[in-house]
């Protein structure tokens, strides 16, 4: 009795269970990596610097994302310092077609180098942004972008540079980046 219930709740109850294919390949997100060419007003001495920055986002979902970023940038004099920071932060994008604006926020370390090798100190930073990728095909997009720095424990007045920074960057995405 008990057995041929169990094969009529089973053979009764297939028309209920269907099979549904679960997605194997979905992405948890999209990741660019860049670098540019950045100018700086170093905040120490009214000193211009030059240099590069290389970046990497990684979008999680619509409109955030998570971004790293590299800056090293040095005086245009003979003096021999620069400014060297690490930062990794948050990012909210929107997407206008082929532009996409974003602001950032960004905790790091920063490095800087004495004019004349004098010394050599490292402090923790905050940074906020502003900038826009323009995509020029779905896996290579333009960058523009100018950062505030605020580094903290610098002697008075505090130092707090200022970077703008145009450079290019790799999308590596399986199909074109809605945003």
């Amino acid at each position: 009795m008990i057995g041929r219930l169990a094969i009529a709740l089973l053979l009764g109850g297939s028309s209920i269970l269907h099979a549904q294919a679960v997605p194997t390949a979905s992405r948890a997100g999209d990741l660019q990596v860049g670098a540019g060419f950045t100018i700086a007003k170093s905040g120490y001495e009214q000193q211009n610097f030059q240099g590069f920055t290389a970046y990497a986002d990684f979008d999680l979902r619509s409109h955030l994302g998570l971004e790293a970023e590299f800056h090293q940038v040095s005086s245009t004099t003979s003096d021999q310092s620069y400014q060297r920071t690490y930062e990794l932060g948050g990012r909210y994008f929107r997407a206008y077609g082929p532009l996409v604006p974003y602001l950032k926020i960004m905790f790091g370390r920063g490095d800087f180098n004495y004019p004349f090798g004098a010394t050599d100190l490292a402090y923790n930073l905050f940074a906020a942004g502003i900038g826009a990728d323009y995509k020029l095909r779905p896996s290579l997009s333009l960058r523009a972008e100018y950062e505030m720095q605020r580094w903290s424990g610098f002697s008075s007045p505090g130092l707090n540079p200022q970077l703008v920074t145009i450079g290019v960057a790799y999308r590596f995405a399986g199909k074109p980046h809605s945003r």
